[in-house]
């Protein structure tokens, strides 16, 4: 049997545009070709070898839009969706017209004959660049990777112009890797990128998706992001790469935006339901829903894999991408009996020429069955570390018997990644994400407050470990305000001290608040959008302090995890703690002494969640000195509810 075409989707070949698209269960394709005033052409594709339906269309140049259709069975109740009365978008496009826009008439059943065509973005045939060199990812496990949602990172910055806000162009700019640099950032995450559709509960409430992730095509950019297509990622990328920077994308490879059984029909289900989705065993018409989003990809069938494979190769040689982080992860790897770490996708990732030498990063967790996957991914995937994210809120919450799982936390997890004698945490410390409180939230509101969301605030995480510090929400009590300050500035130093690579979310450095918003998902407006004048610049430039300071320190980011004769676990007098003070309920403060002997200086971490300040007692190596390194001058007097750290130095 033939192999299957090179590549799918629309090539420009001499003779015009090759069209080719798989389907093992349709009976007839055609590709639609669209001419500037929507009229259709539409053209019969030839089923060949390999279920490939493919045709050239001669005449045909670059710009051409054009759109699929399928026919073949019909009957929902055991899993066909065939209707030739719906345009289907090509899964291998490059480029769409415009964006989409839920309809419920992209719902409608085959026996309405509603044409979706006038309701359809159409793909545009596009000439692909030549592909960039090879170049190791720009990024290594340890530093620091900024979580941005594009589209709201830059709509109100005042440096950007306005035709170029909430664009990837925008992130080229100098004022933005500016900006990148003086705090630290290793590696930009772009929340998705390509295109997505709402949810169709969202139009009536007013309301529009602003993060992306729920995705029409895995390789068309959104045309709100990225109105300049391909080129203007890869230009984007090349800035962030001259700055040092790398650039991961966040993908959504879990489910599609066509949703459950009262979805619309987009792409993959009206070319082969069966094939891309996953149905509930022995139910062959019931959608699995490990997602939480209506479908669920068949990440195990030969045409999803070769899907996603071809969506990350395509922008790792055309835009230059340095890896991924692939949201809801466990979908990836579970196959009829489960998830299973060496899953044929997840080791083609692994052994793939392309992408092999890429930054992997799964969130390890899903609503499937054994969803929850934290510590099983293997090399050389990073795992997002919830129970880092949890445990450090914990401890500055004033949680007892905390303590612990702090220093656990902070020396790698080595509870989740050092199991089979494993050396290296793969861990992603984060304490706030999109999905959740901002970090200024987090010490704002004990509950989470969603109601402009419209769903009677029932979304959203309920346990947050959260607390307010006296008032829920806005205040302008002085001391309210200070203690907030205070706890923010103790998470991120906590964060900044903690073993491995390490994640911020965008405007956390300078306080940005949602409103107490924990799913801010459906508000493209203020409540996400960065205030960028009204930042908190000496916030900033505390946390640009802390990146200084973990820079200086090779240590702290080294993702070997921390083992007895790296680190003592001292008092604040010097003493090592015992037993006893670890499972003392009121433990409360701590003292985190690396030593390492590869490192030329040793380093002190003290964390103080006492109401009053504490006095750090340390003794030097003979001809050294301590001196700290998080605040200009000498005193060792750890403030209350705050995280000091030191450097010990040659001196007098």
């Amino acid at each position: 049997m033939a192999s299957p075409p090179p590549r799918y989707g629309a090539t420009i070949v001499p003779e015009g545009v090759h069209f080719a698209i798989w389907s093992e269960t349709a009976d007839a394709a055609w590709v639609c070709i669209f001419d500037e005033d929507d009229r259709e052409t539409r053209v019969p594709l030839e089923r060949g070898p390999a279920d490939v339906f493919q045709a050239t269309v001669p005449g045909l140049t670059e710009g051409a839009r054009y759109g699929f259709r399928a026919d073949g069975p019909y009957d929902p109740a055991i899993g066909n969706w065939f209707d030739p009365a719906k345009l289907l978008a090509d899964p291998y496009a490059v480029a769409i017209d415009r964006p989409y826009a839920y309809d419920p008439r992209l719902a409608a059943r085959r026996e309405e004959g509603i044409d979706t065509a006038p309701l359809m973005p159409k793909a545009v045939v596009t000439a692909l660049p030549a592909p960039l060199a090879p170049e190791p990812p720009r990024f290594a496990p340890g530093g620091l990777i900024y979580e941005v949602n594009v589209r709201g990172f830059t709509r109100l910055h005042p440096a950007v112009p306005e035709g170029e806000r909430g664009t990837i162009a925008a992130l080229g700019r100098p004022e933005i890797i500016d900006h990148l640099g003086k705090i630290g950032v290793g590696a930009v995450e772009l929340m998705p990128i390509t295109a997505w559709i709402d949810e169709r509960h969202l139009g009536p409430l007013g309301l529009s998706n602003s993060w992306g992730y729920n995705p029409v095509g895995f390789m068309a950019l959104d045309p709100r992001l990225a109105p300049g297509g391909l080129d203007e990622l890869r230009r984007t990328v090349a800035a962030l790469h001259d700055a040092g920077i790398a650039v991961l994308l966040d993908v959504v490879f879990n489910h599609s935006g066509e949703s459950d059984a009262l979805g619309p029909t987009l792409s993959l289900r009206g070319i082969d339901n069966h094939a891309y989705f996953k149905t509930i065993r022995d139910e062959p018409g019931t959608l699995a829903n490990d997602s939480g989003c209506g479908n669920t990809l068949d990440c195990d069938h030969p045409a999803t894999r070769r899907l996603i494979l071809d969506a990350m190769r395509h922008f790792v040689t055309l835009a230059g991408i340095d890896g991924f982080r692939f949201d809801l992860a466990p979908i990836l790897g579970r196959g009829r009996d489960g998830f299973e770490p060496n899953a044929t996708l997840l080791r083609e990732m692994r052994n793939d020429p392309i992408l092999s030498d890429r930054i992997l990063i799964a969130e390890p967790w899903d609503i499937g069955p054994g969803g929850y996957q934290l510590g099983n991914f293997g090399e050389p995937f990073l795992e997002w570390n919830d129970r880092y994210r949890d445990d450090v809120r914990r401890f500055w919450r004033g949680d007892p018997h905390s303590i612990g799982d702090l220093a656990t936390r902070l020396a790698g997890s080595s509870d989740i990644f050092g199991n089979h004698g494993r050396t290296h945490s793969r861990s992603v410390n984060f304490i706030a994400s999109h999905d959740g409180f901002t970090l200024a939230d987090l010490t704002a509101y004990a509950t989470k407050h969603n109601e402009a969301n419209g769903e009677a605030n029932r979304d959203g995480h309920n346990d947050n470990y959260s607390w307010n510090n006296g008032a829920e929400g806005p205040t302008e009590d002085p001391g309210i305000l200070a203690a907030r300050r205070r706890d923010i500035k103790a998470l991120l130093a906590t964060l900044f001290a903690s073993r491995g690579t390490i994640m911020l979310t965008a405007g956390d450095e300078f306080g940005r608040s949602q409103r107490g918003n924990n799913n801010a998902y459906a508000q493209d407006n203020a409540v996400s959008w960065i205030d960028w004048q009204a930042r908190d610049s000496e916030l900033e430039q505390y946390v640009a302090g802390l990146a200084a300071a973990r820079g200086a320190c090779p240590v702290l980011s080294d993702p070997v995890l921390l083992g007895g004769a790296d680190v003592d676990w001292l008092t604040f007098d010097g003493r090592e703690f015992d037993a006893q003070d670890w499972h003392d309920p009121r433990t409360a403060a701590l003292v985190m002494l690396l030593h390492l002997p590869e490192q030329p200086c040793r380093i002190a971490i003290a964390f103080n969640r006492e109401d009053a300040p504490l006095t750090l007692a340390l003794s030097p190596r003979p001809g050294h000195q301590w001196r700290r390194i998080d605040i200009d001058g000498a005193t060792f007097t750890i403030d209350p509810r705050s995280v000091g750290y030191l450097i010990e130095e040659e001196g007098p």
